[in-house]
């Protein structure tokens, strides 16, 4: 028998992140001093475009129907939770907040947001990116578990996204049924041509199932030290017969990763308005 879940109200924000790139000099790079501050500091989802960049993500989560998000943060981040809970408050999201002792990779910080969770799904997203929220909805629709796929020409023309970034991305293998067989990271070259021209491109926006919890739980560390993400999900599918419903997108993400980023994000957020 197929479970009935309730609609999707829940998101995870992934807001963890040491910000390593982003921390890095950038000559070419012109910020302003708000800017340099955040980006010195690593904070991502904090840099101002306007307001911060997190604004625009809340705001977009609201926009595709979530009342409320919980932000994965560490220890350190008091100013994220300062201004969440301060002057910064959202009109639309109820925020919570979960918190990630160490950097420990994605899996572990996702872990942490199992309280807020409470047996729920969730929409789960990384606070650096700013989804379109049509595809956000459209993902909180699937009936159980599920990812966005991005089309490759489409995540390049609509995005702040040179061809040869989008590359060192995730890459789906897709069944027949339109579910998840495997998700490759970073794949090397060759990997990416077996896989073909027309493999969708993960972003990290998924819908999961409470059984996600249980898989980040039996993760072992990865070659890099880390307890991953997509190591869970594979445990998912492999171990525990969960499927994954990938929702195909023909549109664009704005990735704030680095310095050289912030100018290109903030023009295609002009007249954006962030109301979160």
């Amino acid at each position: 028998m197929t479970h009935r879940w309730a609609q999707v109200t829940k998101a995870v924000v992934l807001a963890r992140g040491l910000g390593t790139r982003m921390r890095r000099e950038d000559p070419g790079a012109a910020l302003d001093e708000a800017q340099r501050a955040a980006a010195s500091a690593g904070v991502k989802a904090m840099i101002p475009i306007g307001r911060p960049f997190l604004d625009y993500a809340l705001s977009a989560l609201a926009d595709a129907g979530c009342t409320d998000a919980c932000l994965v943060i560490g220890p350190e981040h008091g100013e994220i939770r300062d201004y969440y809970t301060g002057r910064g408050r959202p009109r639309r999201v109820r925020v919570a907040f979960a918190e990630q002792a160490l950097p420990r990779g994605t899996a572990d910080a996702l872990l942490s947001a199992e309280a807020f969770a409470a047996g729920d799904r969730v929409l789960m997203v990384n606070s650096d990116n700013y989804y379109p929220p049509a595809a956000l909805a459209a993902l909180r629709a699937v009936p159980g578990a599920g990812l966005l796929g991005f089309e490759r020409d489409a995540l390049v023309r609509e995005s702040n996204v040179e061809p040869e970034r989008v590359l060192k991305y995730a890459l789906l293998s897709v069944r027949a049924d339109g579910t998840l067989e495997r998700i490759v990271e970073k794949p090397d070259e060759a990997t990416a041509r077996a896989l073909g021209a027309d493999a969708l491109v993960s972003m990290n926006a998924w819908v999961f199932t409470p059984a996600i919890f249980e898989a980040c739980r039996r993760v072992a560390p990865s070659a890099r030290g880390e307890l991953e993400l997509q190591d869970a999900v594979r445990i998912a599918i492999d171990d525990m017969g969960e499927r994954f419903t990938v929702v195909r997108v023909a549109a664009g993400v704005l990735d704030l990763s680095s310095r050289s980023d912030i100018e290109a994000v903030r023009r295609r957020l002009a007249g954006v308005e962030a109301d979160p």
